[in-house]
C-alpha cells in the first residue's frame, strides 16, 4: 500500500532537520535549568555573601565534576542500548534491570570514597563545613537516579519527560532557596542540602506517572550494556573534570586569595557557559539518533546530519565568544556585581566554545563505537590542562584561562582526527 504524500513530506522534513529529534523538548528543560543556576547563585550570594557562598561554589563544581563523570556514561549507554533494541523491535526490560544494579554499585562506591576522604575534602574545599561534604554524598545518590532516568527517557524517545526532569531540578531548587531567603535563613547547610535533594524530585514525578514502562525482551548480558563502559567512564570522568576544573583550581591554588575571588570566578564561568547549556539539549538527543543511523549502516545520512550540527555548534560558540567580549562584563556586573575583567570572560568563552565542539565530535566517535578514542582524547586534554596550569603565567586567573583553552583544543584535535579515521575506514572497508 502506498504511503500518503503528507507522511512522505513529513518524513523528508524530519530527515532534513539539522537538530536531532527531541532537541526542542530537552532544550526547554535546559533553558529553565540554566536560568535556575544563575538564579540560585544570585540567591545564595544574597543570603550568604560572596565569601560565605564560596563553599557552595566548590560544592557545585565538584558535584558536577563527579556526577556527570560517573553517571553520564550510564545515561549514554542505557540510551544507546534501548535505542538499538527499539530499532530491532526488542523489549528493553532486562537492560534496565541490569543498569539499575550497575548504577547502585557506582553510587555506593562513590559515597564510600567520600567518607574515606571526608577530612581532606572538608579542609581543602569546603572550609571545614561537614554538612557540605554530607550534601555532596547525598547529591551523588540523587544525581545517579537522575542520570539513569534521563537515559531511559532518551532511549525510549520520551524527550518531554527528559526535559521535565532537567527543568524540575533547577526550578525546584530556586523555589526552595527563595523560600529560605524570604524566611531569613542564612545557614550554609540549608542551601547545601537543597542542592543535594532537588535532583530526585522530578525523577519521582516522571517515574510515578508511569511514562517509562518498558516491555520485557531477550535476556540482557553485561556485554550488551558494558562492552565500552570502562572506556566511556574514563573519558567522561576526565571530560567532566575538565569543564569544572576552573573554579576548583582557583580554590586549590589560591592560597591566601580572598574567598570571594573563587565565587567571582565561578560566576564568570557560568556566564560564559550559556551556549554549552543549550548544546546539552543537542547532545542528549544526538547520541540515540547517531546510534540508530550507525545500526542501520546509513553512514551517508550520518555524515550529512553531523556536518550540519557542527556548523550549528560553531555558530553558537562564536556567538558566545562575541557576546562575552562585547557585553560580558556588563552582564556580569548587573547579575553578580562584577569582579572579573573582559579578558577573563573572553578566554573562558573561547574555552567553552572549543569544549562544546569537542563534545559534539566525541558523540559521533562514540556512536561509531570509538569509545577508546574518546577516552584517549579527554585524557590528553586533561593532561594538557594540568601541564598548562602548572607551567604558564603566575597570574592565577590567567593560568587557569590558558589551561582551559589549550586543553579543549587538544581534545578537539584528537576527536576530529579519530572521527576522520573512522569514517575513512567505513568508506573503504577491507
Amino acid at each position: 500500500m502506498s504511503q500518503h504524500p503528507e507522511n512522505l513530506s513529513l518524513d523528508a522534513a524530519k530527515k532534513r532537520s539539522t537538530l536531532p529529534e527531541g532537541t526542542i523538548s530537552i532544550g526547554i528543560g535546559l533553558i529553565i535549568a540554566g536560568l535556575a543556576i544563575y538564579a540560585f547563585f544570585k540567591i545564595g550570594q544574597q543570603a550568604l555573601g560572596q565569601d560565605g557562598f564560596k563553599p557552595l561554589v566548590s560544592l557545585w563544581f565538584v558535584m558536577f565534576a563527579l556526577a556527570p563523570g560517573f553517571f553520564l556514561p550510564v545515561e549514554q549507554e542505557i540510551s544507546r542500548a534501548i535505542a538499538h533494541r527499539r530499532e530491532l523491535g526488542q523489549g528493553s526490560g532486562p537492560i534496565v534491570k541490569k543498569v539499575i544494579l550497575m548504577c547502585v554499585g557506582i553510587v555506593i562506591g562513590l559515597i564510600a570514597l567520600i567518607v574515606a576522604l571526608a577530612p581532606v575534602v572538608n579542609n581543602n574545599l569546603f572550609d571545614g563545613y561537614g554538612i557540605v561534604t554530607v550534601s555532596l554524598a547525598i547529591a551523588l545518590a540523587t544525581y545517579g537516579a537522575n542520570y539513569l532516568t534521563k537515559g531511559l527517557c532518551s532511549g525510549l524517545g520520551k524527550f518531554t519527560s527528559y526535559g521535565f526532569i532537567v527543568g524540575a531540578d533547577g526550578a525546584i531548587r530556586v523555589v526552595a532557596c527563595s523560600v529560605l531567603l524570604i524566611m531569613g535563613v542564612t545557614q550554609l547547610g540549608a542551601y547545601a542540602l537543597t542542592i543535594a535533594i532537588t535532583p530526585i524530585i522530578g525523577v519521582l514525578i516522571v517515574v510515578g506517572s508511569g511514562q517509562l514502562r518498558v516491555q520485557d525482551g531477550p535476556a540482557a548480558t553485561w556485554a550488551e550494556i558494558t562492552p565500552n563502559l570502562g572506556w566511556l567512564l574514563g573519558g567522561s570522568i576526565f571530560a567532566a573534570a575538565l569543564v569544572n576544573a576552573g573554579p576548583i583550581t582557583v580554590d586549590l591554588l589560591g592560597g591566601a586569595t580572598p574567598a570571594e575571588h573563587v565565587t567571582q570566578f565561578g560566576n564568570a564561568v557560568l556566564i560564559t557557559r550559556m551556549p554549552l547549556f543549550l548544546f546539552q539539549a543537542v547532545q542528549a538527543a544526538l547520541l540515540p539518533r547517531l546510534a540508530r543511523l550507525a545500526a542501520r549502516g546509513d553512514f551517508n545520512e550520518f555524515r550529512s546530519g553531523f556536518r550540519k550540527l557542527v556548523v550549528l555548534v560553531i555558530g553558537v560558540g562564536a556567538l558566545g565568544v562575541v557576546g562575552a567580549f562585547t557585553i560580558g562584563p556588563t552582564v556580569l556586573d548587573l547579575i553578580y556585581g562584577g569582579g572579573i575583567d573582559r579578558r577573563t570572560l573572553t578566554l573562558l568563552a573561547i574555552a567553552s566554545a572549543l569544549y562544546m565542539l569537542a563534545q559534539a565530535i566525541a558523540q559521533a566517535v562514540i556512536a561509531l563505537s570509538g569509545h577508546k578514542h574518546v577516552t584517549l582524547g579527554w585524557t590528553l586534554a586533561f593532561a594538557a590542562y594540568i601541564l598548562t596550569a602548572w607551567l604558564t603565567s603566575d597570574d592565577l586567573y590567567l593560568r587557569v584561562e590558558i589551561a582551559l583553552v589549550v586543553s579543549s583544543l587538544v581534545g578537539l584535535i584528537s576527536f576530529a582526527t579519530s572521527l576522520r579515521s573512522q569514517l575513512r575506514c567505513l568508506s573503504n572497508p577491507l
